[in-house]
């Protein structure tokens, strides 16, 4: 049995490899002018990362990003190069066990500070924007829509990316004004066949993507999909599966965080979770 199968990473090390920065869930390292992601197993909610981690998420999420990166490439190039470790320069292959299944080697691009996303279904904060004020994002949508309904056609809700906390929901005229309206539009139009075609197919497979967000940047003059791309925690997955309410069954983190608001406090949670652990030992 593989000595790694079931472990909790929630950091990785890699000695003598620039660590460019740790994110909510992802570790990014420079090698000459590559980088490479690496998915640990942190959970975060509420831009709150809590201290246990899930076995394998990372590499769920990994293997999630490649198979969207081939599924989408005629649509838009990538920033994608390998997912094999023995390709990767020295000194990673040495760093198999915590890189194997969740770490991608990729180009860097000069990211675009936009958020880009589509929404085809009315789910999560967008459906509590929609019963306060009958818009998602600023967008006025149709009376009387219900939990979870579809949209009359896909809707693009930009937002601008925070260095910390929550990023900022803002219209598509001011994303002209940030980046010009040529570029506004390119990205606007690719968002939406992106999520078009990955929501068509995954309705094959039972599944409704009902929304997702992406980043792109550019390597060269190239315009190229890049970060996340479109691996589980960006895209809200719903089960056509129907509950007893008439809710479908959602299938990413909002499970996580529905249990969380009747919480005192995110820090609480986390002391609840170091004393339930303690005296085990958390593998980094």
């Amino acid at each position: 049995m593989n000595s790694t199968t079931n472990r909790v990473i929630l950091q990785t090390n890699l000695p003598d490899v620039a660590l460019l920065g740790r994110g909510k869930v992802r570790d990014v390292y420079s090698v000459d002018e590559r980088l490479v992601i690496v998915a640990t197993d942190r959970i975060s909610a509420f831009d709150y990362i809590l201290p246990t981690g899930i076995p394998d998420k990372g590499k769920v999420l990994t293997q999630l990003s490649i198979f969207w990166f081939d599924f989408l490439r005629d649509l838009t190039p990538t920033h994608f190069l390998s997912a094999n470790v023995d390709d990767y320069p020295a000194p990673l292959p040495q760093f198999g066990d915590q890189l194997e299944g969740r770490s991608m080697l990729v180009k860097r691009a000069k990211m675009i500070e936009i958020e880009c996303v589509a929404r085809g279904y009315i789910s999560g904060s967008g459906w509590k924007e929609y019963r306060e004020h009958g818009t998602v994002c600023g967008i006025k949508l149709p009376a009387g829509l219900k939990e979870s309904d579809k949209l009359p056609e896909p809707i693009f809700t930009p937002a601008t990316k925070a260095q910390s906390g929550h990023d900022e929901n803002v219209s598509f005229e001011h994303v002209v004004s940030l980046i010009g309206e040529e570029l506004a539009k390119r990205l606007r139009d690719l968002t939406l066949a992106i999520y078009g075609r990955a929501a068509r197919y995954a309705e094959t497979k039972g599944i409704i993507i009902a929304d997702t967000k992406f980043e792109f940047g550019f390597v060269g003059d190239d315009l190229v999909l890049g970060d996340e791309s479109a691996h589980a925690r960006l895209f809200a997955l719903l089960a056509r599966r129907q509950l007893p309410a008439g809710r479908p069954a959602i299938l990413l983190r909002q499970a996580i965080r529905s249990r969380l608001p009747g919480i005192h406090s995110l820090e609480q949670a986390a002391a609840g979770a170091a004393a339930s652990r303690r005296g085990g030992r958390q593998d980094q």
